[in-house]
């Protein structure tokens, strides 16, 4: 499945119906009057947020959405039935903007959770609706009105309580797929993961708790270099960062600050996130060589350093007790 996370759609609330000119011509009703009825209210457009859609893909090949237009008046006083509401389902967490203005309209973060985008137009009326003691005979009746148009900027942030963050070939496809029934992609070359993966962690209480792996940041990010200013936004939402690093590289300490950087430049609180700072791949120094790699990294970042091996599954135990201790999550 292709994962798409904007999208721009048009939709166009129903026409109400005209209200008709009619009189009463009854055959036991000498003074009939008019009997012109009102024309049908145009029918509205809804977003709704589906806890079963993860992608914006339905929005790909279909960008015009239109609700059902109000029928219009009958006689005898008869109101036109009003047009059907059109509802679009979108996945929980989709942020909704005028796509000319950039005002925020709603967020959708909630199942069921719905919001009205444009409201369909009041019916015409009919020539019954004129009847007053100067006009007994009116032949005057109106037409419906249009119903609202606007053009929406949908954007998807994926609602996870965790996010996995930190600079290509970390290890983070490995955790979340150690740690949840996530299987994304895993390869030992760059910018394997290309779309944020979710998995659910379950908790010591029994629930789970959402994980999301997000694509690897670059120096440059935040002003749109490599993949990470597309996935910034998926970790707006997260209450807890955990930055990965590969205790493989030379640099680590360059590669914490890197990103670090970046997400200070990006802005949106993400720079005060709460954050666990941990080692990955430590197999792959002698046991001396990490431990003073541990605090060197402990004095940059003034925050603990956890060391783990998500492909040995080692210190994992350790990782999720300091995961649930941010969270607020009483451990078993």
């Amino acid at each position: 499945m292709q994962f798409i996370d904007q999208a721009r759609i048009a939709v166009r609330a129903g026409r109400g119906g005209d209200g008709i000119v009619a009189f009463r011509r009854e055959k036991y009703v000498p003074a009939g009057g008019p009997s012109g009825g009102d024309g049908g209210r145009g029918g509205d457009v809804v977003l709704r947020a589906d806890g079963n859609l993860q992608t914006l893909l339905d929005f790909k090949y279909r960008r015009l959405f239109e609700a059902a237009d109000g029928r219009r008046g009958g006689p005898n006083r008869s109101t036109g039935a009003g047009g059907d509401s059109l509802c679009i389902k979108v996945p929980c967490g989709t942020e909704v903007r005028d796509a000319r203005t950039g005002i925020l309209l709603g967020d959708l973060t909630e199942p069921d959770q719905e919001l009205p985008v444009a409201f369909g137009g009041r019916g015409g009326l009919g020539n019954a609706h004129y009847l007053s003691n100067r006009n007994r005979a009116p032949e005057k009746c109106t037409e419906g009105r249009d119903g609202e148009e606007w053009l929406l900027q949908l954007e998807l942030k994926l609602l996870a309580e965790v996010g996995i963050i930190g600079l290509p070939n970390a290890g983070k496809s490995t955790l979340i797929a150690v740690l949840s029934a996530a299987r994304p992609k895993i390869a030992d070359y760059p910018f394997t993961t290309l779309v944020p993966n979710l998995g659910v962690v379950r908790r010591p209480s029994g629930d789970g708790t959402v994980f999301a792996d997000i694509p690897g940041l670059i120096a440059g990010a935040s002003q749109g270099a490599g993949l990470g200013h597309d996935f910034l936004r998926h970790i707006e939402r997260t209450r807890l960062l955990i930055h990965l690093l590969d205790a493989g590289s030379e640099q680590v300490i360059a590669d914490f600050q890197t990103v670090e950087a970046e997400l200070q430049a990006y802005g949106h609180d993400l720079g005060s996130r709460p954050r666990l700072v941990v080692l990955n791949k430590v197999e792959l120094r002698e046991p001396e060589e990490l431990t003073i790699l541990q605090r060197q990294l402990e004095q940059v970042s003034g925050r603990p350093v956890l060391t783990i091996s998500a492909a040995a599954s080692r210190g994992l135990d350790t990782l999720l007790a300091g995961v649930w201790q941010e969270l607020g999550i009483q451990s078993s």
